[in-house]
């Protein structure tokens, strides 16, 4: 994860997008990125899908599928493959969707990069200092500690060992009177 402790963005020849999310984000995010970059600059995709997203050349982009990396020395390829392009900027989608998150953890920290979080409208923000309070935003969201949810939540989670421990002790009350019972 590189340039975090820093607002400033590298020179930009080559874009590296992690698809971990609905394929429609991605094919928001492209032309914007094209837009913003310019035609020259390369676009590639790590993904689980088998087809290429409108907007990348199949031809032009690098895509890399995670199902030809199964194992350790398979991810360990990958990762190696992928610092070897030197990405100047690498993009994931961040949405409410499991879709390869153990890969998007991992490959934030393995490829030298960077990066932006890509939400599911298809705006995006940098992963750096400069931007800590859209991030604290977003990971609020996203546990639910924003908004009307906020206070569910806290209740939940302060409510939780009172629960579990009611549950267990009603547990072996009943236990123990069956156990009297029978003996």
């Amino acid at each position: 994860m590189r340039y975090f402790l820093t607002g400033r963005l590298p020179a930009v020849q080559s874009i590296l997008l992690v698809e971990s999310g609905s394929r429609e984000i991605l094919e928001k995010v492209i032309p914007g990125l094209r837009q913003t970059w310019g035609d020259n600059v390369r676009i590639d995709l790590v993904s689980c899908f088998s087809a290429v997203p409108r907007g990348l050349e199949a031809g032009a982009a690098r895509v890399y599928r995670v199902s030809d990396y199964r194992g350790r020395d398979g991810r360990r390829r990958l990762y190696r493959e992928l610092a070897a392009q030197r990405y100047s900027l690498m993009g994931t989608i961040c949405s409410e969707e499991p879709l390869m998150f153990k890969w998007k953890c991992a490959l934030l920290w393995q490829v030298p990069a960077k990066i932006f979080v890509i939400n599911e409208n298809g705006d995006y923000f940098w992963l750096d200092r400069a931007h800590l309070k859209p991030i604290r935003q977003f990971v609020l969201l996203r546990s639910g500690l924003a908004g009307t949810g906020a206070v569910r939540t806290l209740a939940r989670f302060f409510s939780f060992p009172f629960t579990f421990g009611f549950l267990l002790l009603y547990a072996s009350a009943v236990h123990a009177r069956r156990a009297l019972r029978g003996g």
